[in-house]
């Protein structure tokens, strides 16, 4: 997986960086969640696997894109 090297934003006020990093979070939760309901057509047509969804939800909630916090 590909990480961008991006320098901070500090512009916005602290309390507007937090909501987006909670905002964030909650999106990637919501996502992961629903990657566990998913059946096995749904995962092929996708392209995943097992290793790919388990891999995904095993992942903190704060691990996020570095593009969903700008």
């Amino acid at each position: 997986m590909a990480h961008v090297l991006t320098s901070p934003r500090f512009s916005a006020p602290f309390g507007t960086l937090a909501l987006v990093r909670i905002q964030a979070g909650l999106a990637a939760w919501r996502q992961r969640r629903a990657l566990v309901r998913l059946d096995d057509n749904a995962r092929r047509d996708l392209g995943l696997t097992e290793a790919d969804v388990a891999r995904e939800t095993s992942r903190p909630v704060w691990d996020v894109p570095q593009r969903w916090l700008m």
